[in-house]
């Protein structure tokens, strides 16, 4: 098997000798903003670049696990901590839910665990910023999924059918865990001064590294037109960046709403931070992936004995055959 279909089909599905009709088949699809499905054919340059996205985006849920189970044990309420456990099982479903159709595309999952754990393939730089404080973890909540979810909701319309069925239920949950960062800062904010403080730091912390996780500028970025063309993405960085502004207003002293403009004028983000974080000089981008690469090493028996079991389930027979 391949993916989830056979190496009979794979080759026309991933685009190798497309036949003409095949190829204007597609396009047809893409200009009708209906959807591809892992049979059709379709070009490899769009299949590799849904790989890499649908890859990154998995390695984000799964790493984004780290910074807040940190804080389970840590949590100031029985009734936070099973918030929180819940949240950090969220992410792990999100990365599964990715995973699985990133494995339509024709790649195999451990692969891409592979790629992650070598460090060909990246995920959000928003993960490799500390949680230094409870306040963190509600700042995660409701500026880091807040930015998710304005980046993932158009996903639910993307073009190619596994990877926007996925994102409508992990929209749906992210929306939740928006809320709870939100009801964090919102009981901190009205608590002590010094509950105060310690919200406002988080803000100020978390806001910037939140705007970059929409991707560099429009101009500078690799990948943006053609996605948007494919119909794989909606709207491009700058747009999407500009509504979270609009909508969130915080922390930034060349915030200025501008009328000509209809939008809100912010001041210069760092994008040399970004490309350093990128590059693994973050401030935990190397402790992320050590406990990455530990807890997948720790896993192996799990995985072994469910590969087992499946073999098992495979071969009847030889229940059959120990039986005489």
């Amino acid at each position: 098997m391949y993916g989830n279909y056979d190496t009979a089909t794979a080759g026309a599905s991933l685009g190798e000798n497309a036949p003409e009709d095949a190829e204007q088949r597609f396009d047809q699809l893409i200009a009708a903003e209906q959807r591809i499905e892992p049979r059709d054919w379709m070009p490899d340059a769009y299949r590799k670049t849904l790989i890499r996205q649908i890859a990154q985006h998995a390695h984000s849920e799964i790493i984004g696990m780290q910074p807040e189970g940190n804080w389970i044990t840590r949590a100031p309420s029985l009734r936070r901590k099973a918030i929180l456990i819940a949240k950090v099982q969220d992410e792990a479903g999100h990365g599964l839910y990715l995973y699985s159709a990133a494995e339509t595309l024709g790649v195999d999952r451990e692969e891409l665990l592979d790629l992650l754990h070598t460090g060909r393939q990246k995920y959000s730089s928003i993960f490799n910023y500390p949680t230094l404080t409870w306040a963190d973890v509600g700042a995660i909540g409701w500026l880091v999924d807040g930015a998710a979810i304005m980046n993932q909701v158009p996903l639910c319309r993307c073009s190619y059918g596994p990877y926007a069925r996925a994102m409508v239920r992990i929209c749906k949950e992210e929306s939740f865990h928006q809320r709870q960062g939100f009801e964090i800062l919102h009981t901190l904010s009205h608590g002590t001064p010094g509950q105060k403080a310690m919200a406002q730091d988080a803000v100020n912390r978390y806001w910037w590294p939140s705007l970059m996780m929409f991707g560099p500028p429009d101009e500078a970025s690799a990948h943006s037109a053609q996605s948007t063309a494919w119909g794989i993405k909606r709207f491009g960085n700058d747009e999407l960046r500009q509504r979270f502004v609009d909508m969130t207003v915080l922390p930034d002293a060349d915030l200025r709403w501008n009328p000509e403009r209809g939008h809100h004028d912010f001041g210069a983000i760092d994008w040399d931070e970004l490309a350093r974080v990128i590059r693994g000089d973050g401030p935990c981008n190397a402790e992320r992936m050590r406990r990455r690469r530990q807890a997948h090493e720790d896993g192996a028996w799990v995985r072994e004995a469910a590969q087992a079991y499946a073999d098992r389930r495979a071969r009847p027979d030889l229940d059959r055959v120990r039986a005489s």
